[in-house]
């Protein structure tokens, strides 16, 4: 009888975790897609103005203005790898929702994947001129 109830008990807890990580993760979908907007936008609008800061300073020969272009086109590129990152999550965070909704879900998963040593071996190309045994 003990345990029926502890498996009644395990499987509650259980279910009320994925309810919980269910909403979770949908606000937090939510809150990445706003942001990853606002960083669209912002990335456009810093990039842009890098462009036509390093291009004007470079016509009139203020060499001190162009690194402020070069600068903000620096400051655009990490806008970019932020929206990226954020891209990555939200996958990831999909991944658990449909995982919820299949019935495979056991626990959250890791928010950002590193590439695995494998992987990069895998992509290692062969030398061009391999050694030659005599």
């Amino acid at each position: 009888m003990a345990t029926i109830d502890v498996n009644t008990e395990i499987q509650k807890i259980l279910e009320t975790n994925k309810l919980e990580d269910l909403k979770g993760f949908i606000k937090k979908r939510n809150c990445l897609n706003s942001w990853n907007i606002a960083l669209i936008y912002l990335f456009h609008i810093v990039q842009s103005a890098g462009i036509l800061t390093t291009t004007v300073a470079a016509g009139y020969d203020f060499k001190e203005v162009v690194w402020i272009g070069v600068g903000l086109n620096i400051v655009a590129s990490l806008i970019s790898v932020f929206e990226k990152t954020n891209n990555a999550i939200s996958k990831n965070l999909l991944k658990d929702i449909q995982a919820i909704k299949d019935g495979t879900f056991v626990d959250e998963g890791i928010a950002v994947e590193m590439p695995d040593k494998e992987a990069n071996d895998k992509d290692k190309k062969e030398p061009l001129l391999a050694p030659v045994n005599h």
